[in-house]
């Protein structure tokens, strides 16, 4: 039985309206003379990767940016940031977007230090030691990389999703400033939020730390559901509950923008230190095949995967549906519990997310692959609080089918 939990995060975290306008000052206090900013063209063309330059380049500091980001980013991807960041020789990088491109920044940092390929690093704690100073920048309010330790990345050739996890990811700095969430169109925003509510949601619902079941000699940033895991996860399931919904119907919100920037820096420390599980694990084959953005993905399994792990979950779940705004006033446990599957049904049509795998291009033959291919990811299962067959695995598929 495991008796010790540990929580980690960013080395700093700066949150607020405008907090890009420091980050010039900050990479420079940090020995930062050369900085890569890993972005997408889609942010350059908005005008945010001209005021990242803009605050770096004010305070003397050289400034190159890839900005071939894309969704779901692929080893090629990888591969292409590197090329220029060999050319350019950072002594920085700045992960600018999406958790996809902070992922990318991610492996850029390490593959600059210890070299390699993407591939050596895939699973857990495969990074050797320290990688380059790291600043990562959201410009969503979802995916929590800017505190987590993992980068995630499509494996084109086998068509599935797979995750580097390590400490060493964790960024030096995680500047977030929910001002740059503003131009986010709205079906980016329902992806991103619903991600975030996923991350929190798992983590509460994880299987307890005293019982994680992590094999001898294995090590992992997962660990199992702690308290400070319980904090930071309901509160980012609060924040989601009341804030989503604004956030998607009218992005000049600034309240709401923020509280979902909030949320998903919450639940970014939420799940990044307790766990991901089931809902991953099933998304990483589906993302991969058929390229759902991975938050769509989540959002449209998250609630047949509440149904299967409700049973020795009904007190979290219970809770969930009062942070989600449920009036859980004189029901049974059990009964709040099946209410709060039924707030995040409501939530996911309201912003708009899938509801089947039909509808997002998956044929029903596909469904006993994606099961093997689940059922493989052992890293995040372990973190389910209900073991986990393939059978269950692909009966859950067909549900959401």
């Amino acid at each position: 039985m495991r008796t010790v939990w540990t929580f980690h995060s960013a080395v700093s975290l700066v949150f607020g309206r405008d907090a890009i306008l420091q980050l010039g000052d900050i990479a420079k206090r940090q020995g930062g003379k050369r900085v890569l900013i890993v972005t997408d063209a889609i942010l350059d063309k908005a005008g945010i990767l001209q005021k990242t330059r803009d605050s770096l380049e004010k305070e003397g500091l050289a400034v190159e940016a890839f900005t071939g980001g894309e969704p779901e980013p692929s080893f090629r991807a990888a591969d292409a940031c590197m090329t220029l960041a060999k050319s350019f020789r950072p002594d920085a990088i700045v992960g600018l977007g999406g958790g996809s491109n902070m992922d990318l920044a991610k492996i850029c940092a390490v593959l600059l230090t210890h070299g390699g390929t993407p591939r050596d690093y895939v699973g857990d704690d495969k990074i050797p030691g320290p990688v380059a100073p790291l600043f990562c920048v959201p410009t969503t309010a979802g995916t929590g990389s800017e505190v987590s330790a993992a980068s995630v990345l499509t494996d084109s050739d086998n068509h599935i999703k797979v995750g580097i996890l390590s400490n060493y990811l964790r960024p030096r700095v995680a500047l977030v400033d929910p001002l740059l969430t503003v131009s986010c169109p709205p079906k980016v925003t329902a992806d991103s939020g619903i991600d975030a509510l996923t991350h929190a949601i798992e983590a509460y619902t994880a299987v307890d730390n005293a019982t994680f079941p992590l094999p001898e000699g294995e090590r992992s940033v997962y660990q199992g559901k702690h308290p400070l895991g319980d904090l930071t996860g309901e509160k980012a399931i609060k924040l989601v509950g009341k804030y989503l919904r604004r956030a998607v119907h009218d992005g000049n919100d600034l309240e709401a923008r923020e509280g979902m920037a909030l949320a998903a820096t919450l639940g970014g420390l939420a799940f990044s230190n307790v766990g991901v599980a089931l809902v991953h694990a099933m998304e990483y084959p589906v993302g991969g095949a058929v390229h759902v953005s991975h938050g769509a993905g989540n959002g449209l399994l998250l609630p047949f995967v509440m149904r299967f792990n409700l049973p020795g979950r009904e007190k979290e779940f219970a809770a969930i549906a009062h942070l989600l705004g449920e009036n859980i006033v004189g029901l049974s446990e059990h009964q709040a519990a099946e209410m709060a599957i039924d707030a995040v049904v409501k939530l996911r049509k309201d912003i708009r997310i899938p509801d089947r795998l039909r509808d997002i291009g998956v044929k029903e033959e596909q469904l006993r692959p994606f099961a093997e291919k689940a059922a493989g990811i052992k890293r995040i299962l372990r973190v389910n609080p209900r073991p986990v067959t393939v059978d269950d695995i692909h009966e859950i598929y067909r549900a959401a089918y």
